[in-house]
């Protein structure tokens, strides 16, 4: 992949500044991004119009096979040991770095705001001036996807619509014990049924840190992981949120299953949550703000006499969250679908996710993934939609 970095060139010409320095691990969006490597341990990527690389002898050999950089060097090409046993460790890497600096001709730099503070000043200290770049203009490119990064998306979702037929597959195979789902003679529990997934989802080449599968009043708590036993006639949201092993992208997907009979409210809840995001989708194309998607959204539920927080910032029940943000690199990136505006561009990958919350009655929520196009978007998730499983 080459990606179009016009954008950062124009934000070093209008920060009046040499470069753009990056100094973090390979996990970093942004640092993947530009250097187009990863590793465990930080290291540092400058963009001058060109991309060098500054990397310990232990990733030297890799970062020039692997690497999409003009230029890798390492640490021992600047006289690293012996800065380090004048100076000490602390001082004698920023020196190096300065070093490294120098011989690109780079006396001021642009950064992004979680840039370490520590290296910062010690670069300040040796005549650096470094800047912090609140604009996140890499995080801004990498918001537009390219057709070769979608696809990357594509496939992790993929792979995330495996993992949720088989959350959906335990669910429908369970038997009702006093309320309780059972499986295997046992209680069905959220740990259980996200084991399931994360398995799955390794089978084909992706991992999670953690998921979603929480169950009645759980699931009244958006971002509430879910615990214990899962009940019948209740909602149970499953929000699946994994990353490719391969190529580092992610892709996103909640479905609310309920076993058994669910109540009137969440049934109801499930139709209106479905109209919702019917009519944000409606909404998206490129040209639109993310806040006309968002407000959709918003409308419905308030015509329904439900609680919005656009209505009243307070509530804290009904429609809690914003709509949708991106997914790429990152598992929240830009743009975000949401009250602020910002303009939805072709290339934006976006979850589209209204949803409801009550602890009194548990939680709803329907997530899609979309690529917005020109005249409208492309929607990436293939699964059903259906709140009772059969």
């Amino acid at each position: 992949m080459e990606p179009d970095l016009s954008k950062l060139d124009a934000h070093l010409r209008d920060s009046g500044v040499d470069g753009y320095l990056i100094e973090a691990d390979g996990e970093a969006p942004d640092q993947r991004y530009l250097s187009g490597f990863t590793a465990p341990d930080p290291f540092v990527t400058l963009y001058t119009g060109e991309v060098h690389l500054l990397v310990s002898a232990l990733e030297y050999g890799r970062a020039k096979r692997n690497a999409r950089a003009d230029g890798v060097e390492r640490h021992s090409d600047y006289d690293h040991r012996a800065k380090v046993e004048e100076y000490g460790p602390t001082e004698g890497g920023h020196r190096t770095l300065a070093a490294f600096l120098d011989a690109h001709d780079v006396e001021s730099v642009s950064a992004p705001t979680d840039f370490p503070l520590g290296t910062a000043d010690g670069l300040r200290d040796l005549g650096v001036e470094v800047r912090a770049d609140h604009d996140g203009v890499v995080g801004d490119i990498r918001a537009t996807k390219t057709d070769e990064e979608v696809e990357h998306v594509r496939a992790a979702q993929k792979a995330n619509e495996s993992a949720m037929a088989r959350a959906e597959e335990l669910l429908a195979a369970a038997t009702v014990d006093d309320g309780t789902l059972v499986h295997d003679g046992e209680a069905l529990t959220a740990e259980r049924v996200k084991q399931e997934i994360e398995i799955e989802l390794l089978r084909h080449g992706c991992a999670l840190d953690e998921t979603i599968v929480a169950c009645g009043a759980d699931a009244a708590d958006p971002h509430d992981r879910g615990s214990g036993p899962l009940s019948a006639d209740q909602a149970i949201i499953v929000d699946i949120f994994p990353r490719s092993k391969e190529t580092g992208y992610y892709a996103d997907m909640t479905r609310t299953f309920c076993v058994g009979e669910p109540s009137e409210t969440i049934a109801e809840w499930y139709d209106l949550t479905l109209e919702a995001q019917t009519a944000a989708l409606d909404a998206i194309a490129a040209g639109v703000s993310g806040s006309e998607v968002h407000g959709a959204v918003c409308d419905v539920y308030e015509d329904a006499g439900q609680p919005t927080l656009r209505a009243d910032e307070t509530t804290e029940t009904g429609f809690i969250h914003t709509t949708g943000h991106g997914v790429g690199l990152d598992i929240h990136e830009s743009p975000r679908l949401s009250e602020q505006d910002n303009e939805l561009r072709a290339g934006h990958v976006v979850t589209v996710e209204p949803g409801l919350y009550d602890p009194n009655v548990g939680g709803v929520r329907i997530e899609d993934l979309v690529v917005v196009t020109e005249d409208g978007y492309e929607n990436l998730t293939d699964y059903e939609k259906s709140l009772r499983v059969a």
